[in-house]
């Protein structure tokens, strides 16, 4: 079992990562002190899978968790929802040490996570992420939110973990759209921040699509590492973590516009990724071999590449795009593999019909 450790001062946590790890979450959580009562938050498709492993490894530590299901889908990372979950947990008798444990992909983890940072003010958050995006990505830096109809995670907060449990053997179930998606975030960490870390995955990219374990660990720890570097630096998204949102303008504007079923995060990241790339090539900050390499990359996991709606479409979704800043919309642009920067574009639509 590896350890990763997000240092935050008294917010620190570790995020435990390996194979068949689930079973010792009591274990892993016993040195926390929680009290006897919580709270496991999950979905239709996740709870009769994990759930039974869950509940039992944490009764033998002599916590009794109360399972709370929600339906599966980013559309009901809603309010609506987050608003149910509070009416079912007010007569559980939960106190402050009472943990809510999120057992799920990437909108169980932020619903949950929202759900756990506000109820009461607060009750300890544990990840238990079964997807490979929420692995890599949204278990970790304590971005917690839902989502309106207009645009993604736009009601939310910064709310850190306990810890996190990230078991691979749990991937092994996904389906090969879904772990496919999450590639999209590990792609974008080796374009970011480790131009090793991306070569090594245009070399081992066929050990990954086998979901072989040694790859897949070193995969997820190395993702793990990357992201809690950038976290540690700037915790609350004001400075040098906006570059994990590299993609992710794009992304989440093809999401919204598409309502939230046409496209997984992860695809739409591919398409933004690309985009982004592309950008910064016609802006003269790269040569045309970063973009052509990652559109490769990309194609080989089998995520798209190109925009499905005409550009036009997304300007009311980039417009509530969370980086805009003095009326400009800041994307995530590529000098390098591992070298990128933050700059606004003037007329983000039509850079990207310059594109088509």
């Amino acid at each position: 079992m590896e350890k990763v450790t997000v240092s935050l001062r008294d917010r620190s946590y570790p995020i435990y990562i390996g194979a068949d790890v689930l079973p010792a979450i009591g274990e892993l959580c016993r040195p926390f002190g929680f009290s006897g009562r919580g709270v496991l938050i999950t979905n239709s498709v996740v709870a009769p899978l994990y759930g039974p492993l869950v509940l039992s490894s944490l009764e033998a530590v002599g916590i009794a968790l109360t399972l709370l299901e929600v339906p599966d889908g980013e559309e009901f990372k809603n309010l609506q929802v987050a608003g149910t979950l509070y009416e079912r947990l007010l007569p559980l008798g939960l106190d402050r040490r009472s943990p809510i444990v999120a057992l799920g992909g990437g909108v169980i983890g932020d619903l949950a996570g929202f759900v756990a940072a506000t109820f009461m003010r607060g009750l300890p958050l544990i990840h238990a992420p079964t997807s490979l995006l929420a692995q890599v990505d949204s278990s970790i830096g304590g971005k917690v939110g839902v989502n309106l109809p207009q645009a993604k995670n736009m009601v939310g907060a910064f709310y850190q973990p306990q810890l996190v449990v990230s078991d691979v053997c749990l991937l092994r179930t996904l389906p090969p759209k879904e772990f496919h998606a999450g590639l999209a975030e590990v792609v974008k960490y080796g374009v970011i921040a480790d131009k090793a870390f991306f070569e090594w995955l245009e070399t081992h990219l066929p050990s990954v699509l086998e979901r072989k374990e040694d790859a897949v660990i070193h995969m997820v720890e190395t993702s793990c590492r990357i992201k809690a570097a950038v976290v540690e630096r700037d915790e609350r998204d004001e400075g040098v973590r906006a570059v994990l949102n590299f993609g992710h303008t794009v992304g989440h504007a093809l999401e919204a516009t598409t309502g939230y079923r046409q496209l997984t995060h992860g695809e739409a990241v591919a398409i933004g990724m690309v985009a982004a790339a592309r950008i910064s090539c016609q802006m003269g900050l790269c040569g045309e071999e970063l973009p052509q390499r990652l559109q490769h990359v990309i194609e080989r996991i089998g995520l798209p590449t190109a925009l499905p709606v005409p550009p036009e479409n997304l300007i009311e979704a980039i417009g509530y795009d969370k980086k805009l800043r003095d009326n400009l919309t800041y994307f995530v642009l590529t000098k390098d593999f591992g070298d990128v920067t933050v700059a606004p574009i003037l007329d983000p639509i039509g850079a990207l019909q310059n594109l088509s």
